[in-house]
């Protein structure tokens, strides 16, 4: 799987927020309920708003938990937008992150990626994990279509 290198310097976000569980891969369906969830509250709705059309994260962050992190489904944000709406904000660290493109229909083309990452990539890959927040980068478009584009960044470093 292709991926490139980028820096890109911190930015903040703003949306909502939901504790997800890895036990037993319920993250897998946790996930996605959570956009649905968000779809029909009109979640999605206000942030394509506040995003301004840029498209919204995926965020998974916080894993201090075991078998637990926070997912953030968000736009990127200015410091005025902070406290809208009764969303919450962070910031995502400046970093380098390597990104990953997926091509299909949500959730199955991303979680292959995910898959492609964790159980290929950075095993054999030169860089490790740099920790901190995971990013889903996902444009405006039909995510239903065999032919969506959206990607995975992850924060890394060169092995040394």
């Amino acid at each position: 799987m292709e991926y490139k290198i980028i820096d890109k310097e911190a930015f903040a976000v703003i949306g909502s927020i939901r504790e997800i569980s890895v036990k037993d891969g319920n993250h897998l369906k946790e996930i996605p309920a959570f956009w649905q969830d968000c779809e029909q509250d009109g979640t999605l709705l206000k942030l394509g708003g506040l995003g301004e059309g840029k498209g919204m994260f995926g965020i998974c962050m916080n894993f201090e938990n075991e078998g637990r992190f926070h997912y953030m489904i968000g736009v990127e944000s200015s410091a005025d937008t902070a406290a809208m709406d009764g969303f919450v904000s962070r910031v995502i660290p400046a970093s380098a992150w390597a990104v990953f493109t997926s091509i299909g229909p949500m959730p199955d083309a991303i979680q292959q990626v995910w898959r492609h990452i964790y159980q290929e990539w950075l095993p054999t890959g030169g860089y490790r994990h740099a920790g901190g927040p995971e990013l889903e980068v996902y444009p405006s478009g039909d995510t239903t279509h065999d032919d969506y584009r959206c990607e995975v960044w992850i924060r890394v470093a060169k092995n040394e």
